[in-house]
C-alpha cells in the first residue's frame, strides 16, 4: 500500500496504535530530543512515534520516531516484512535469464514489470505550495530541533535533499542534514563522498557560481527512505520510489528554482549553494552516539518557503543506538541484500548490526567452496558504493545464522587464528569517524570465521560439532510436555 503523503501514513500509524499525540507543551531546544531518546530505547508497544502538538515557539507539530521500529518501517514501505522488498527485486532480477521456451515466466512477470517502472507524474498546483513565501522567508516558523547539549545549533535533521547535475541534468536526491544559522541560511552537510557534493563540484568546474538546490521536508515515507537509499549514480531516486510504491510520484516546480520536489510534501525550502563559500558547521550529536566534529561545509541560501497550511515538521534524533536510523539502515540491509548476491553469488546473508551503525560492521555468511573465499567477498564488499566505509567485515559459512550475534561471536571466538585469519587493509571511512587519525580514511579489519581449510594452511584436524543424535532428540521431543520445562 503506498501512503499518498506523510498524514496518511500518521493516520495508519494511530489505527494501530504504534503513534502517542503529545498534547503537553514541549521545547525543541534538547527537550524533545530526551523524550525520544527514552521512548525509542524502550522495547514493544512502548516504543511508539510521537505527534508534538503544542511545541513552544511554533504553531508547526512535529512528528517523530516514525520509523524506530520494524514494524513501523515495514509500515512506511507497504510490506508484511522489509525481506519482502528484497524478494520482489529476486523475482524482477531472473529477467535477463527467461528463455522462449519458458513462456510462462515471462508472462507471469509483465505485471511486475508495470509495477517496476513508475516514472515520476509532473503537477502543476501541489499541496506544498498552499503557502507561499518568497519575500522574507523565515525559517524561525519553523520548530527545528537543536538535539544536544554540545550541537552547533538546531538541525534539520529529515530533508529530501534535491540538486541536478548541471553536466547531465540528471536529478540527485539525497538526506543530508542542514544546521540553521539565521532565518534564511543554512549549513550543507555533503560529505566529499555524496553525490550532492560532486554536483557542486561539477558545477564549480563548468564555471558555474552557484548550484541550485530544494529541500522537501515530511513527505511520503517511501520518498523520505528512498533519499537514504544508496543507488548507483545515475538512478533516480524517485524512480526508485515509485518502484517501492508501485505508484508514480507526484512532483511539482519550485517558485524560485529549475527543481521538481514531491507535491505532497509539508514543507518545501527552495534557493542555492555557491561553489566558493564554505562556513563552519557543528559539531553535532551523531549516529555513532559521539559528536562529529565542526569542519566548513557549503552554505545553502533560502531564496523561497512553501508549505501547507497546517504543515507539519518531521524530523529525526540521532545519537546512541538503537535509534530510528537505525531501522532505516535495515531496510537497507534487507532491500539490497539480493543485489549484493547477484553480485557475489556465494553470499547467503547479511547483518549489520544496530550497534555497528550500520557502516562499522558487516557480518556476512557465504557457500565456501575454494580457499580464500572469505578474503575474496571482504575486498569486493569493500569496493562496492558506501560498503567501502565499512570498518569490520566478520565472514562466517554458510550454516551460520548472522541475525543471531550469539552464534557469530560464538564462530568468532572459537575459529579464528589471529595470525592467519585477520585482514588489515587501508582504505576510505565515513567522514563522521572519529577513530581514524586520519580524517575521511584509515584501516579496516577483516576477519575469517569461516571453517579453515587445509588448503588454506590448517594442516591439523578440524574437530566436528557437537550435536545431539536425531533419535534422541525426538524422543525427548515426544517426552517434552511430560517434562513440565516448556
Amino acid at each position: 500500500m503506498a501512503f499518498k503523503d506523510l498524514r496518511e501514513f500518521i493516520t495508519a500509524l494511530e489505527s494501530r496504535g504504534l503513534l502517542k499525540r503529545i498534547q503537553t507543551e514541549v521545547d525543541p531546544d534538547l527537550e524533545i530530543t530526551e523524550i525520544t531518546d527514552r521512548v525509542s530505547k524502550q522495547e514493544g508497544s512502548k516504543n511508539v512515534a510521537l505527534l508534538f502538538e503544542r511545541v513552544k515557539g511554533s504553531d508547526m507539530p512535529v512528528l517523530i520516531n516514525a520509523f524506530g521500529s520494524y514494524e513501523r518501517m515495514a509500515l512506511a514501505l507497504g510490506v508484511e516484512k522489509l525481506d519482502d522488498i528484497g524478494d520482489e527485486l529476486r523475482e524482477m532480477m531472473k529477467l535477463p535469464y527467461l528463455s522462449l521456451q519458458n513462456k510462462m515466466n515471462v508472462v507471469s512477470l509483465i505485471p511486475m514489470i508495470k509495477r517496476a517502472v513508475n516514472f515520476p507524474k509532473y503537477v502543476k498546483h501541489a499541496p506544498c505550495q498552499e503557502v507561499v513565501e518568497t519575500e522574507h522567508p523565515n525559517l524561525d516558523e519553523i520548530p527545528i530541533l537543536k538535539c544536544w547539549p554540545q550541537d552547533g545549533g538546531p538541525f534539520i535533521t529529515l530533508p529530501l535533499v534535491f540538486t541536478k547535475n548541471p553536466k547531465t541534468g540528471k536529478r540527485n536526491v539525497g538526506m543530508y542534514r542542514l544546521q540553521k544559522y539565521d532565518r534564511c541560511t543554512t549549513g550543507m552537510h555533503w560529505h566529499i563522498h555524496k553525490n550532492g557534493a560532486e554536483n557542486l563540484r561539477d558545477t564549480k568546474a563548468q564555471g558555474g557560481e552557484r548550484l541550485e538546490a530544494a529541500v522537501a521536508i515530511g513527505t511520503d515515507p517511501v520518498l523520505t527512505y528512498a533519499a537514504t537509499a544508496p543507488l548507483p549514480r545515475d538512478i533516480d531516486e524517485m524512480v526508485f520510489a515509485g518502484f517501492l510504491r508501485h505508484k508514480s510520484v507526484e512532483m511539482v516546480k519550485c517558485k524560485t528554482v529549475d527543481i521538481e520536489v514531491p507535491a505532497s510534501a509539508e514543507i518545501v525550502l527552495e534557493g542555492y549553494v555557491l561553489t566558493d563559500e564554505v562556513r563552519r558547521e557543528g559539531p553535532f550529536g551523531d549516529h555513532t552516539g559521539y559528536y562529529s566534529l565542526a569542519d566548513d561545509y557549503p552554505v545553502f541560501h533560502i531564496t523561497a518557503i512553501t508549505h501547507r497550511r497546517d504543515a507539519i515538521y518531521a524530523a529525526t534524533v540521532v545519537g546512541k543506538p538503537p535509534m530510528e536510523d537505525c531501522y532505516l539502515a535495515k531496510a537497507t540491509e534487507r532491500i539490497f541484500l539480493p543485489l549484493l548476491q547477484q553480485m557475489q553469488p556465494e553470499i547467503v546473508d547479511i547483518n549489520m548490526p544496530l550497534e555497528g551503525v550500520f557502516h562499522d560492521c558487516c557480518i556476512v555468511s557465504i557457500k565456501k567452496s575454494y580457499p580464500m573465499q572469505a578474503r575474496k567477498v571482504m575486498h569486493a564488499l569493500w569496493g562496492m558504493g558506501q560498503m567501502m566505509n565499512v570498518k569490520m567485515i566478520i565472514v562466517v559459512d554458510a550454516h551460520v545464522n548472522v541475525q543471531d550475534m550469539k552464534e557469530v561471536w560464538w564462530r568468532v571466538y572459537n575459529n579464528i587464528d589471529a595470525k592467519h585469519d585477520f585482514e588489515i587493509v587501508e582504505g576510505p571511512l565515513d567522514v563522521l569517524d572519529h577513530s581514524s587519525p586520519m580524517a575521511k580514511w584509515g584501516s579496516k579489519l577483516g576477519i575469517d570465521a569461516t571453517k579453515t581449510w587445509p588448503e588454506e594452511g590448517h594442516t591439523r584436524e578440524w574437530p566436528d560439532e557437537i550435536e545431539m543424535s536425531e533419535a534422541i532428540r525426538r524422543k525427548v521431543d515426544a517426552k517434552w510436555k511430560e517434562l513440565g520445562l516448556d
